[in-house]
């Protein structure tokens, strides 16, 4: 899923805000986890997963086309860790997910097709 198709889905699941409004909050969401992550903080949303930055130090590497060493420098890179109810969800099979949720319907209806059954 892109970000413009996660605005359209919000767009459809909160009828009463105008789609540029949607894109606002989905977009300051996006900053505020961003510039969260470039302070060191660690970022846990429930039942989804957590965000935390870690350090890489500098090191040698080698470019791959041409095996000419080079030096990549020392960077702060995200990580995700999914929580567990995450995990959960997305192992379990499509028939027990479309009962567990009110709006199973909509979970189908995602712009990607995911959660439909193959087959």
């Amino acid at each position: 899923m892109t970000k413009s198709e996660l605005i359209e889905y919000v767009s459809r699941k909160a009828p009463n805000f105008p789609k540029r409004d949607v894109e606002i909050i989905v977009n300051t969401m996006f900053d505020c986890m961003t510039q969260a992550l470039r302070q060191r903080e660690r970022i846990e949303i429930r039942g989804f997963g957590s965000f935390v930055a870690k350090e890489r130090r500098a090191r040698d590497g080698r470019n791959p086309r041409t095996g000419e060493k080079v030096s990549v420098p020392h960077k702060w890179v995200p990580f995700f860790t999914a929580g567990k109810e995450l995990r959960e969800r997305v192992n379990v099979s499509t028939a027990p997910l479309a009962a567990d949720t009110d709006d199973a319907s909509d979970e189908l209806d995602t712009p990607t097709g995911a959660g439909q059954a193959q087959g």
